[in-house]
């Protein structure tokens, strides 16, 4: 017998149906279960084979317990992003390749019901008055919603699956994005209490970057993590503090914002602040928070080179504040320390393209000291370009957080 699309629907309705108000249930409960009705519903139907049993009991327990079309394809470990363009196309990214599935959703309430069930384990609410959300899956896996009247071919979603496991530096060295002297340089100038932004654009891998970063904050310090959807995995440091924004309610009350949660850090005695990604008017919080105490503090923003992320800062502090651009530029020049830039290439590898010292700002410019640039040295036929950091000939000029902390300056 063929088992139909539209069967399993039927079965996982009925299964889901006949368990409503029961509490406990095994997964090999619904999965019995499901095998049950189908009987029930093919009285006639005497063998079933062990293929078809399999995709009955499948099909009803993803459906109810997770993702349903959705979980072949996060079972899937080359895959890193998945783009959901409405029930009938579904996109995926694999080594930066991005391909259409065949896996499609039977209906758009079948979507529909699978983003409830994401943003409701995490306490978000997406609908047609708030039909833009960020949440997470239980895995960390980052997930962006956006509804109709907004998304015009239907719901959209977009998820970048969460690693199995933390990358570390040695990881980023391995995948050629770091050179094992920059790596050094960069662990000895967390240890030491540098203020580090990572900069970059879409999917340049900012995030993954700002975790390994984290991990070299020594274990005897307290962090106060801030993020829209919680991410980072800092897991050797035991006084962590992790906290994640709130949207409004359906009546536009009770938002937390990033903005809001640098503010209350400052009152939990932190002495590293961490904040995912600063997009708008929190910059200037969390600038002011690098420049009253709280050295060692680190986040990223998009931009697509030093430069324009300073510029980009700029814009983001007048949002909120109505200060002199001369007062915001020196801000932002005694604030930062270091800027980290990454980037995509055209072989879709994410490297590091730079690594630069920000002096300060006088003679109103920035004074920007380039430590390490990538260097291309060739293109192999398969396309895959060849090149790493190569180390300037620059000096490092902000040398007192290395001598006051007693942490030596390896790879300079």
């Amino acid at each position: 017998m063929e088992i139909t699309n539209e069967i399993l629907e039927d079965i996982y309705r009925k299964t889901a149906h006949s368990l409503e108000g029961q509490r406990d249930v095994s997964d090999e409960f619904i999965k019995d279960q499901a095998l049950k009705i189908f009987r029930e519903m093919f009285p006639g139907e005497g063998y079933i084979s062990v293929a078809n049993r399999h995709m009955i009991a499948d099909y009803t327990f993803n459906n109810m317990r997770k993702l349903g079309p959705l979980q072949s394809i996060l079972d899937d470990k080359t895959i890193t992003e998945v783009m959901i363009n409405g029930p009938d196309h579904i996109f995926i990214e694999k080594s930066g390749r991005v391909t259409e599935s065949n896996v499609k959703f039977d209906s758009k309430k079948q979507l529909e019901d699978i983003i409830q069930r994401i943003v409701s384990k995490v306490n978000r609410t997406v609908d047609a008055s708030n039909p833009i959300c960020d949440a997470r899956l239980e895995d960390g896996s980052r997930v962006n919603i956006v509804l109709n009247p907004i998304a015009l071919n239907g719901p959209v979603v977009t998820i970048r699956k969460f690693p199995e496991s933390v990358i570390q530096i040695s990881d980023l060295i391995k995948w050629e994005s770091l050179t094992p002297q920059a790596a050094s340089f960069l662990e000895a100038a967390v240890r030491a209490k540098y203020n580090i932004f990572v900069s970059g654009g879409t999917g340049s891998g900012k995030t993954t970057f700002l975790n390994a970063l984290s991990n070299f904050i020594p274990q005897d310090e307290r962090i106060i993590t801030i993020e829209d959807s919680a991410e980072l995995q800092i897991l050797n440091v035991p006084n962590i503090v992790r906290m994640e924004t709130r949207n409004a309610n359906a009546e536009g009350k009770g938002a937390v914002t990033i903005k809001d949660l640098i503010k209350s850090s400052l009152r939990m005695r932190p002495e590293r602040i961490v904040v995912g990604e600063v997009r708008g008017a929190e910059a200037l919080d969390m600038l002011q928070a690098m420049n009253t105490g709280h050295d060692g503090s680190l986040s990223t923003g998009h931009a697509n080179s030093t430069k324009d992320m300073l510029s980009r800062l700029e814009t983001m502090v007048m949002q909120g504040a109505d200060f002199p651009i001369e007062a915001i530029r020196q801000q932002i020049g005694s604030a930062i320390d270091i800027i980290i830039h990454l980037g995509r290439l055209a072989d879709k590898s994410r490297r590091t393209l730079h690594i630069d010292e920000l002096i300060g700002y006088e003679n109103r410019e920035y004074i920007i000291n380039p430590l390490f640039e990538f260097r291309r040295e060739k293109e192999m036929r398969n396309g895959k370009i060849v090149g790493g950091l190569v180390r300037t000939e620059n000096a490092l000029h902000k040398m007192t957080k290395f001598e006051m902390s007693g942490v030596e300056p390896v790879g300079l």
